[in-house]
């Protein structure tokens, strides 16, 4: 539940991260991945809590559900997917150090995990350290989980993904607006081993 600038610039960074043609897996998905519409991929996998909404992603070529606060695995074989998402639910993960080596173990060599997330949260289903904290201070903690996994590249905190902006009268009015109002974009990724050179 973010608005539609973040959105925009998740789905740029999507673009520009996610190799067009790789397996993909949305972790902790919904009725819709954010995929660049354009874009073509091999697979892409759903996890979330609920079949009916995931049912209703278009972009998935399958599902599961899972909940990875009771079993932090995944059925999938080692080195499976090129990219791993998290949008706006690393905030509920209570075994986070289990699943970023989960989502390590499996990811292709070169593969990136892309986590990203707001200042919104079901304050009740949060952790005490995402609900007491500050943009900053978040990026920080999701940085450390990478950190806690071996292998994984130094995390890069992105605040800001250039987009097309609408130049219209229009489009220059709701950007002014929306200075103080919009959701704060964050995104922290990193990758298993080594940042491909076309990535």
């Amino acid at each position: 539940h973010v608005d539609d600038e973040f959105l925009a610039q998740l789905t740029q960074l999507y673009r520009e991260r996610i190799p067009a043609g790789g397996k993909v897996l949305d972790m902790c998905s919904s009725w819709i991945s954010h995929l660049p519409p354009e874009v073509e991929y091999s697979e892409v996998v759903g996890h979330g809590l609920n079949a009916e909404e995931l049912g209703k992603n278009r972009r998935l070529s399958r599902f599961f559900v899972k909940n990875l606060n009771e079993n932090p695995t995944f059925a999938a074989e080692d080195q499976t997917y090129d990219a791993v998402l998290c949008c706006v639910s690393v905030q509920y993960l209570q075994r986070p150090e289990e699943v970023f080596a989960e989502v390590y173990r499996v990811l292709k060599p070169g593969g990136v995990f892309i986590v990203s997330f707001s200042n919104r949260m079901f304050y009740e289903k949060a952790i005490a350290a995402w609900r007491d904290g500050t943009g900053f201070s978040r990026a920080q903690l999701v940085k450390q989980y990478f950190q806690c996994v071996s292998g994984f590249t130094k995390a890069e905190v992105i605040t800001e993904v250039g987009v097309e902006p609408d130049d219209s009268v229009f489009g220059k009015l709701k950007r002014f607006m929306k200075r103080s109002s919009s959701d704060p974009f964050y995104a922290v990724v990193g990758y298993r081993n080594y940042r491909r050179i076309d990535a």
